[in-house]
């Protein structure tokens, strides 16, 4: 599904290249593979510069926060929780609306520091829900979720007071808090993917961790797990994943809920199985998303994020009602 939905994405645009033109390109770019291609130039420019690093990067957008996400619901054993539970979105979105509409310069020596501001922004206000939740008596995941919500309101109080204050334009700081890959590059693909990379491999191998720490802490401590390191390294990898996500792509919902929810609801509880499946589905729902974005109201475009919201929301709800109905 999801090379399909990869290949129907780079051939699907403004300029139509049949899947197959598309693929031999793709493959034509590969170290030690000469094709001689007979394709018009602007075919490679369209699909190999503009339309793959794009799919690319909301592959790995997808993935990290379906990731994150079933990695937070397994550790809060809560099927309702999100990769922003504990402040991600307050926290990302406070530093991108400074470097935005602040005074504060958005490039220094060429690099420009919107990710690098919603990177931070994400992980301090992480880092100070955890030390609040760590003050008021140990890692309770409980105090945890409630000092996040307490975080992030804060981050978002002043997120509005930033855009009360600002001037009346406002339209760049709305798009990168609805998300979206406009201008995608490889050089985006590369700041996400060395986080995905070591988030991944550290969430995936502790599935079978959290497939024990569905029944209780108690009583997984008398099975043989740490706890209290497990939750701070699964908190650590899951939060720094999606942070680097949100820092290219901005705040796109949903996704970290509904990925390991349809998992879950196929293929089972199973955290060893979920976790990678999960990463697989978040990443094809948002390319296609990503795709109906780009299509369905073109030549303009829409946020990612409202494609993800309209999707995301019936689901919530319908998680909500069958969550009340086994009860």
């Amino acid at each position: 599904m999801l090379a399909l939905a990869a290949l129907l994405a780079v051939a699907t645009g403004a300029v139509q290249v049949p899947p197959a033109a598309a693929a031999t390109i793709v493959v034509n770019h590969l170290p030690f593979v000469d094709l001689h291609l007979t394709y018009p130039e602007t075919w490679d420019t369209i699909v190999w510069q503009l339309r793959l690093p794009r799919i690319v990067l909301a592959a790995l957008v997808g993935a990290a926060l379906a990731l994150s996400g079933g990695t937070y619901q397994g550790l809060f054993r809560n099927p309702l929780a999100d990769p922003y539970l504990i402040g991600v979105a307050g926290g990302a979105g406070l530093g991108a609306t400074i470097v935005l509409i602040t005074s504060v310069p958005s490039n220094l020596g060429g690099v420009s520091l919107l990710p690098i501001a919603a990177f931070a922004g994400a992980t301090l206000a992480v880092t100070a829900a955890y030390l609040v939740s760590k003050r008021a008596g140990g890692i309770s995941l409980t105090t945890l979720i409630l000092a996040g919500v307490a975080i992030s309101s804060l981050a978002g109080g002043f997120t509005g007071l930033l855009m009360i204050r600002a001037s009346p334009d406002v339209r760049p700081l709305l798009g990168w808090l609805f998300g979206g890959f406009v201008g995608a590059g490889w050089d985006e693909v590369r700041v996400v993917i060395p986080y995905l990379l070591v988030g991944a491999a550290g969430m995936i191998a502790h599935g079978r961790v959290l497939n024990v720490m569905q029944i209780d802490e108690d009583e997984a401590r008398q099975l043989g797990v740490n706890v209290e390191r497990t939750k701070v390294v699964l908190i650590v990898l899951a939060t720094l994943t999606t942070a680097a996500a949100v820092s290219v792509s901005g705040l796109i919902g949903f996704v970290g809920l509904i990925a390991p929810h349809a998992v879950r609801l196929v293929w089972g509880r199973d955290y060893r199985v979920l976790l990678p499946l999960a990463a697989l589905a978040g990443a094809t729902f948002l390319i296609l998303a990503d795709l109906v974005a780009r299509t369905a109201a073109a030549p303009s475009e829409l946020p990612v994020g409202l494609i993800t919201a309209m999707c995301g929301a019936p689901f919530f709800i319908y998680l909500l009602m069958r969550r009340r109905a086994i009860s």
